[in-house]
């Protein structure tokens, strides 16, 4: 079985070649200024140390694997619906897709030839090997030093669109790299304001006429680090002599322009994964009226898209062992679209025009 391009020799013939631009994925080696740009060290700042991109994956993610699904095969959905590891694979491969762009399903057969377990792989530990033309003809798992070569119909590749690269897909993750490290940089900062008092502490005005020693310069710094600096010390009354005197400094409106900074960057992050700010509890975000509008934005623009793409890679992947196979996500039994269903069938039942059967192959009813 061929899970790429035509089945055909005669049109296997006509395809064009393809080619893999290794330097233009997002995650692809190097840096730029404080933006990490290889795949684990962005998951690593990104998304393993950022509170809005980790929530914001997992919404998506969860959903996927929650949604109520239909198939003309129960067995074959036994085995999506299966944790296989520990690992609940609609989820793992949502959350792949949206950071990495790439999805790895492992079929795993039994002695006898059956299909027993489907296990995605992580992907960035997947590579592909091309024949002269481009196109895919196997794959290469590396884990450390062990290297294991998978054939083209022992795995099943799920992959968003990357303009620049015929093989690889492209995540989230890269996009949002920008925005993130702005966010962290902006913890980091509140972090620090904190460990001072939660502002500039002030500055050390001597105005005595002669200058101070370096002995009384190094014991001055000292006594400030070590006894008026820190979270311990906040508030403790500073005892001068010798012509010294506390200048108190305090942040201006620019330099308050930071917080804003940081609730814009964290709604880009949002963005980037699809998600709308307002499921987040980000402030400043007015564009839906609601929660309820906001929740089905996510459903119907993130989560039924993310949904539909892997199901139709597994139902395509899988018929070698289960002839026609389709899996779709059942709609009618999504709460979130409740609403939107209960106004369908308003709007059906209230059409004198149509016949019953014809109303009810409008709301999907066979």
């Amino acid at each position: 079985m061929k899970l790429f391009g035509w089945k055909s020799a005669g049109r296997g013939v006509l395809r064009p070649a393809k080619t893999h631009v290794s330097l233009t994925r997002a995650f692809a080696g190097g840096a730029l200024g404080e933006w990490p740009r290889s795949y684990e060290a962005q998951l690593r700042e990104g998304y393993l140390n950022n509170v809005v991109a980790q929530r914001a994956v997992r919404l998506v993610a969860e959903g996927v694997a929650s949604v109520p699904l239909s198939t003309s095969d129960e067995a074959a959905l036994a085995l999506i619906q299966t944790t296989s590891g520990g690992q609940s694979l609609l989820e793992t491969l949502a959350a792949q897709l949206l950071l990495h762009g790439n999805g790895y399903v492992q079929l795993l057969s039994a002695p006898d030839g059956a299909l027993a377990e489907l296990y995605a792989l992580r992907p960035e530990r997947v590579s592909i090997e091309a024949d002269p033309h481009g196109w895919p003809a196997a794959f290469r798992y590396k884990a450390g030093e062990a290297v294991t070569r998978l054939a083209s119909n022992e795995l099943i590749h799920i992959r968003s669109h990357h303009p620049l690269d015929d093989h690889y897909g492209l995540g989230c993750l890269g996009a949002a790299s920008g925005a993130i490290a702005i966010h962290n940089a902006s913890t980091r900062w509140n972090k620090a304001l904190l460990d001072n008092a939660a502002r500039p502490s002030g500055a050390l005005v001597h105005e005595a006429p002669e200058a101070l020693s370096s002995e009384q310069f190094d014991r001055l710094r000292e006594e400030l680090a070590t006894q008026f600096s820190g979270q311990a010390n906040a508030g403790r009354p500073m005892l001068l002599e010798g012509g010294l005197k506390w200048q108190a400094l305090s942040l201006s409106p620019a330099d308050m322009d930071f917080a804003t900074l940081k609730a814009a960057a964290a709604r880009e992050i949002a963005l980037a994964f699809g998600v709308p700010p307002m499921l987040l509890g980000l402030p400043g975000d007015a564009t839906y009226a609601n929660y309820r509008e906001a929740n089905k934005a996510l459903w119907r623009q993130a989560i039924l898209p993310l949904a539909g793409k892997i199901l139709d890679a597994l139902s395509e992947g899988l018929r070698p062992w289960f002839p026609e196979l389709s899996l779709k996500v059942n709609a009618d039994q999504v709460a979130a679209l409740s609403e939107d269903r209960e106004r369908l069938w308003a709007q059906v039942s209230a059409a004198d025009f149509l016949t019953p059967d014809e109303k009810r192959s409008i709301v999907g009813i066979s």
